[in-house]
């Protein structure tokens, strides 16, 4: 299995912090937001991992990175052309570096302690299928994807930011894909946004029937406002010190 660590975009909402750089380069209490997701990584078992970026600051994470020894990875690095082409577009610069195999995707500005090596494990038995990261939150802001499951686990529906949620599930940044996804990718359409949504991805595996959805107990998205870096920052430091993350 390869891991893909998405860590493109403007990053607009964290202005004027991200004028200079990368959002995921920010600190995150005492190092780099995108140490977060190599570890992960890391702690999983994967040995290649794909950051895909944009053409400003890949020298950025580069130079900060380098090969991936630090996180004994073997790092590749991918530009995406279009910073707002969306989440399901930078995945598609991962064809190559999949080779067919099953990825692991992590959103660079995720942070979160659930140990995957056991959901890997199972997601490798099978023979095709998706998995979605889901935790239970407040999702009346109509800030994330919300994914509605019935009393067995199995997922019903995912919507983009809906402004009525069909649950308290939240969508994290977290996504396990077989080799199909690529084609998936290929059929899909720009959104209302003029992105390629990685909801509507996920919904292509929905409709299909072979997408299944893990809670996990902890996360926060760091990237989305100067309130979540804050906060990123504190439960951050707060879980070091119990050493628990």
């Amino acid at each position: 299995m390869k891991g893909i660590i998405i860590a493109g975009g403007l990053a607009t909402r964290l202005r004027p912090l991200t004028l200079v750089t990368n959002k995921h380069l920010l600190p995150i209490f005492n190092k780099p937001m995108i140490y977060y997701p190599m570890g992960v990584m890391q702690k999983t078992g994967i040995k290649e991992v794909l950051l895909t970026t944009g053409g400003d600051h890949v020298g950025h994470f580069a130079n900060l990175l380098k090969s991936g020894d630090e996180f004994g990875l073997r790092l590749y690095y991918a530009i995406q052309q279009n910073p707002t082409g969306g989440i399901a577009d930078a995945l598609a610069l991962g064809k190559e570096f999949a080779h067919g195999e099953k990825i692991l995707v992590i959103l660079g500005d995720n942070i979160f302690n659930y140990d995957l090596r056991g959901v890997i494990g199972r997601f490798e038995k099978q023979k095709e299928g998706a998995m979605v990261f889901g935790i239970r939150m407040p999702t009346e802001s109509g800030q994330y994807g919300v994914i509605e499951i019935d009393r067995s686990g199995k997922v019903l529906s995912i919507e983009e930011k809906p402004k009525h949620p069909k649950s308290d599930i939240a969508q994290t940044g977290i996504y396990m894909y077989d080799d199909r996804v690529f084609d998936y990718i290929r059929a899909l359409k720009p959104s209302a946004r003029g992105q390629l949504e990685i909801t509507d991805l996920n919904n292509m595996y929905l409709k299909n029937k072979t997408l299944s959805c893990e809670l996990i107990d902890w996360w926060v998205d760091a990237g989305t406002s100067h309130e979540e870096l804050l906060l990123a920052n504190q439960q951050v430091a707060k879980l070091i010190r119990e050493g628990i993350l």
